[in-house]
């Protein structure tokens, strides 16, 4: 595509309304995830207690619901901020971490779908063909499938749902059931760094949260994470000194090299 959308000046959106995002994430990427909210330009939020989760979803412009370290106490607390998010208008990103590895997991991730309002879910393929009812494989929570081939199964159940779909992973995958986008930046080295996946669903939530449309959020949030993943990984000289460069590319997207873009989209 030899013209891009105008992703700097949606990423300049989220620096200039520095909205507010809710997270109840596992517990491995806690504080990934809130660096690369800040470095985004956004504000995180990390409330998982039953508490005051639903209440704290009021003050935020979009809830990330991730459950990549379960319990059923945090499965109860999730419902709850997702129904007051649901009633208020607030836009959920789910990230279904780990669907299909397990039958607690896989069943709470269609609950989530059956009882929630879903705006976006981003996944591995694994995970969201687990959730579709497709045979997707997983190990663990990593991917041992992709999205190759199955793009008109992910845009039926994206009409389905009325969700926002997202399968990230050498190539992301972008489709609201009749639009797609398919993104091939990044850098294999992502794949070694703890986190990496639940970061783009952060980054997904923080274009939404500033009141882009979620297709569009979708697309910008995993556009520019890849762009930064793929410039910090060309500088990195291993997983280690990759962290701290990804969070600078994150922190400054005008200095991306946007033309390097390399994106399809339809129909």
């Amino acid at each position: 595509m030899k013209t891009i959308p105008d992703f700097p000046g949606l990423a300049g959106i989220v620096r200039e309304r520095r909205p507010l995002v809710h997270h109840i994430t596992n517990d491995v990427v806690n504080n990934l995830t809130a660096n690369i909210t800040l470095a985004l330009g956004a504000s995180p939020v990390m409330a998982p207690c039953i508490l005051e989760s639903p209440e704290m979803v009021a003050h935020a412009g979009a809830l990330v619901l991730n459950i990549g370290t379960l319990n059923p106490e945090l499965v109860k607390s999730m419902k709850a901020a997702g129904t007051e998010a649901a009633r208020l208008g607030i836009p959920v990103v789910f990230d279904p971490v780990g669907v299909g590895a397990t039958t607690f997991r896989t069943r709470v991730g269609l609950e989530m779908m059956k009882e929630l309002k879903i705006s976006v879910i981003r996944g591995n393929a694994g995970e969201v063909l687990g959730l579709a009812g497709a045979q997707g494989a997983v190990r663990g929570v990593d991917s041992l499938d992709s999205s190759s081939g199955r793009e008109s199964f992910l845009q039926e159940y994206s009409r389905r749902t009325g969700t926002v779909i997202a399968v990230t992973g050498v190539e992301d995958f972008v489709t609201d059931g009749t639009r797609w986008a398919r993104c091939s930046n990044g850098h294999p080295i992502m794949g070694r760094v703890t986190g990496t996946g639940c970061g783009a669903t952060t980054a997904v939530a923080c274009f939404a949260a500033a009141g882009i449309p979620p297709f569009d959020a979708t697309l910008a949030g995993l556009v520019l994470y890849a762009l930064a993943g793929e410039v910090a990984g060309g500088r990195a000289s291993g997983p280690g000194s990759f962290v701290p460069l990804f969070i600078d590319a994150l922190a400054d997207p005008d200095s991306l090299p946007w033309d390097s873009v390399r994106l399809e989209t339809g129909p």
